[in-house]
């Protein structure tokens, strides 16, 4: 049977083939649906994917981001185990580091909160996180946490497995071709409309990333997702001195926070939010991101004084109100689900967000699906911000 003859039989359409449109793919074709992806990209993981730094934490303040993001370390940590390919998934942990005695309090109420939500993670004091992380300054240290089941993975490596995977499960993906509108039956939405032709399907998924907002303006929706850039940066490759990823929330001008690991392969990759936020879908390096978070690298882990850099970049986080993402149902709109608003966490979310829409679709959800789907539906009031983002 060729393509075109199939037009008419596909299960699922998924818009994007980016971090949360893969592993979403890779799911659903697993469970034997039959699934197409569409991307207007050349191939997969081309747009915020290929742009992420890799980390992958489940330590957030948010009850579903926790679940989904627990989801998605029990599928990075075993992917090798269970498909023989390698991803780059090391098991490093994260740390939020406290040099104030605001945030100092802030993570240590945190940490008794996510403790009780059954997140391994401690706040140590500065002689034990020192021990962790033996090149950090000191100066001023009162602490930190430590949640060591965190981790990273590559966005690129990965991306390329969970597409393969999804082929070989029998997922079909065309590329170079654009959603233009959805395809309409009274309140269903049953397939889409593209620059190449008409697809059907019982379920539509919007994972259009920094695109989302834009596609749901034909259903109507005003979908709260409004695109930022964020950049950052690699060096050349040093021996291990680093394990977990660390994050400092201290606001300093021209950024609200900073963030930097060392990757399995010895580079060290860096990253801050911008203050304040770029807003659109800038994807061209500036030249103000290297000197301001250069001196933060250097600040909090002086040793890296000497180190090259060697590329910078810069990417788009797809932002909501809250910094939580909108997935689910719509009310009014059968037959369509979102998976948008990621807020620069995508590649951690996705394979718990996928996994959550497969669950959807072939109606298993258990009661803890049903509360997170609550907390991220596109209906709430996006009142209460996500402290982690």
């Amino acid at each position: 049977m060729s393509f075109e003859d199939q037009r008419s039989n596909f299960d699922i359409i998924i818009i994007g083939s980016g971090s949360v449109g893969l592993p979403t793919a890779y799911f659903l074709a697993k469970a034997g649906l039959s699934v197409l992806v569409i991307d207007q990209l050349p191939s997969a993981g081309q747009y915020s994917n290929k742009h992420a730094i890799g980390g992958i934490r489940a330590t957030h303040s948010d009850p579903a981001k926790i679940n989904l993001c627990k989801q998605s370390l029990e599928v990075f940590s075993t992917w090798q185990e269970r498909h023989g390919e390698d991803i780059e998934w090391y098991k490093g942990g994260y740390s939020f580091v406290a040099y104030d005695e605001e945030n100092e309090r802030l993570l240590k109420e945190l940490t008794t909160w996510q403790q009780q939500h059954d997140l391994n993670i401690s706040w140590l004091d500065r002689d034990a996180l020192i021990d962790v992380i033996p090149h950090l300054n000191p100066v001023n240290l009162l602490g930190g946490t430590y949640s060591p089941d965190d981790g990273s993975a590559s966005p690129l490596k990965t991306a390329f497995s969970f597409h393969k995977q999804a082929v070989q499960a029998g997922a079909l993906f065309r590329f170079n071709e654009t959603v233009h509108n959805f395809i309409s039956q009274g309140h269903r939405v049953i397939g889409v409309k593209t620059d190449r032709g008409r697809y059907y399907s019982r379920w539509v998924i919007n994972a259009a990333g920094g695109w989302a907002k834009e596609l749901s303006t034909q259903l109507g929706l005003n979908v709260p997702v409004e695109p930022d850039s964020h950049e950052a940066a690699i060096t050349e490759p040093i021996g291990r001195i680093v394990h977990p990823m660390i994050v400092d929330m201290r606001a300093r001008p021209g950024s609200a926070n900073f963030y930097f690991y060392q990757h399995t392969t010895g580079k060290i990759i860096f990253c801050m939010t911008p203050d304040p936020p770029i807003l659109g879908s800038h994807t061209i390096a500036s030249s103000n991101f290297l000197p301001k978070a250069t001196r933060r690298l250097i600040e909090l882990m002086p040793i890296l004084g000497h180190i090259r850099v060697r590329r910078v970049w810069r990417g788009v986080y797809p932002m909501t109100p809250d910094g939580s993402p909108i997935v689910g149902s719509v009310s009014g709109i059968d037959g369509l689900l979102l998976a948008v608003g990621m807020c620069g966490q995508g590649f951690m979310l996705g394979p718990g967000i996928g996994a959550l829409l497969k669950r959807i679709i072939l109606n298993e959800l258990d009661n803890t699906d049903k509360i997170n789907l609550e907390s991220l539906a596109y209906h709430r009031k996006f009142e209460k911000e996500e402290m982690l983002k």
